[in-house]
C-alpha cells in the first residue's frame, strides 16, 4: 500500500496531533542516535512537547554534555556574529569606497571639461552666460599671473641692487687695504699734469757761461 504524502499543515484533530507528535518524536530522537554513533558527531536534540514538556538527547546522555554542547553552540553564535558584522561593515566600507570613486570620477572629468575650455576647445554646447563667465576667470587668472610676475621681477631687481652694494663694498675693502685712494691719486694726477704742462718751454736751448776753475 502506497503511503500518501502528508500535507505541511498543523494536524486540526488533537488526539491525531499528538499520535504524530509521538511518532515523529521517536523518530526524530532515533535518528539523533545514529547520527552521533554511525559518524562520530557530537549532537544535542531539545524538543518541547505542546504542553511544555521537555525531550532531549545528548551524544554522551549526560547533562554535562549538554551543556558543553550548549556552551559551544553559543560562542559559535557570537563567532558568527562578530563575523558577519565584520563583513558588514567590509561591505560597508567598499560601497563607501565605491562611492568617492565615482564621485571623483566625475570632478576629474568636470575639471577635464574645464581645462580644455580654459584652452579654448569644446566651447560650442556653451551658452552665453557660460562663455562670459569663462571669459571672467581668464582675465581673474590673467591678473593673478601678472601680479606674481611683477613681484619676482622687483624680488629680482632687489637682489641686483644688493649684489651690486656688495660688490661696491668688497672693492672699498679691497682699496682700503691696498692703500688705495682713488680720489687722492686723481687730483695729484691732475697737478702733476699741470705742472709738467708749466715746465715746458718752446725756443732756444739757454746758453750757460763756463767758467774756468
Amino acid at each position: 500500500m502506497v503511503r500518501g504524502k502528508t500535507q505541511m499543515k498543523r494536524i486540526e484533530n488533537a488526539a491525531s496531533r499528538q499520535v504524530t507528535f509521538s511518532k515523529r518524536r521517536n523518530g526524530l530522537l532515533k535518528k539523533a542516535f545514529e547520527l552521533s554513533v554511525l559518524c562520530d558527531a557530537e549532537v544535542a536534540l531539545i524538543i518541547f512537547s505542546p504542553r511544555g514538556k521537555l525531550y532531549e538527547f545528548s551524544s554522551s546522555r549526560c547533562c554535562v554534555s549538554m551543556s558543553k554542547t550548549i556552551e559551544r553552540y553559543e560562542k559559535r553564535e557570537k563567532d558568527n556574529i562578530g563575523i558577519n558584522n565584520k563583513l558588514a561593515a567590509v561591505d560597508q566600507n567598499t560601497q563607501n569606497v565605491k562611492e568617492d570613486t565615482q564621485s571623483m570620477a566625475k570632478k576629474i572629468e568636470s575639471l577635464e571639461t574645464s581645462k580644455q575650455k580654459l584652452l579654448g576647445n569644446g566651447l560650442e554646447p556653451c551658452s552665453l552666460n557660460e562663455l562670459n563667465q569663462l571669459e571672467t576667470n581668464l582675465e581673474r587668472s590673467l591678473s593673478r599671473i601678472r601680479e606674481r610676475k611683477n613681484l619676482l621681477f622687483r624680488q629680482e631687481i632687489e637682489k641686483l641692487k644688493q649684489e651690486e652694494k656688495r660688490l661696491e663694498e668688497e672693492n672699498a675693502k679691497l682699496r682700503q687695504t691696498c692703500g688705495m685712494k682713488p680720489s687722492t691719486r686723481s687730483t695729484v694726477t691732475e697737478e702733476e699734469t699741470m705742472e709738467v704742462e708749466t715746465e715746458l718751454f718752446i725756443g732756444p736751448p739757454e746758453r750757460r757761461r763756463i767758467q774756468n776753475p
